[in-house]
């Protein structure tokens, strides 16, 4: 059987079946996660209480987020942050708000050097080109 004609067969209630039948099999707690980027469209079965019990909205990074990020990733407290990087640290701030990038591209920009100064305009840069695509995509829209 190929994927495609897999995929015609796969249905809500072979989803709903499968997903019970992990539960009553599982003799132990399990924790099964499931994403989506639009539950507006997900069927209210699959989300009720029993199968779904905990729903979780993963929003995109705050500027509250982005410190906690920093001081996981880069070892920089707050007050540091502040007295060594105050400017970047301002632009951050005001550029975060309303842009959507999430934890993980944050994480990510904090992974690709080891010079503080660096990754942190690297975030400025990446806040700045999101911005830009999100104007860009609001233009076309209209």
């Amino acid at each position: 059987m190929n994927y495609f004609s897999w995929l015609l067969q796969f249905t809500l209630s072979g989803l709903l079946n499968f997903v019970d039948g992990l539960w009553s099999s599982c003799g132990d707690e399990r924790v099964i996660i499931f994403t989506t980027n639009h539950v507006e469209k997900l069927d209210p079965a699959l989300l009720r209480p029993g199968r779904m019990d905990m729903h979780i909205h993963m929003s995109y990074c705050t500027f509250h987020g982005f410190k906690i990020l920093a001081e996981n990733y880069l070892g920089i407290s707050e007050t540091d942050l502040g007295r060594c990087h105050g400017g970047v640290l301002a632009e951050i701030e005001r550029l975060i708000v309303g842009t959507e990038v999430t934890p993980a591209e944050v994480a990510e920009e904090f992974m690709k050097d080891e010079d503080y100064s660096v990754t942190l305009h690297g975030l400025v840069q990446l806040l700045k080109k999101r911005i830009r695509l999100q104007r860009k995509k609001r233009k076309m829209e209209i």
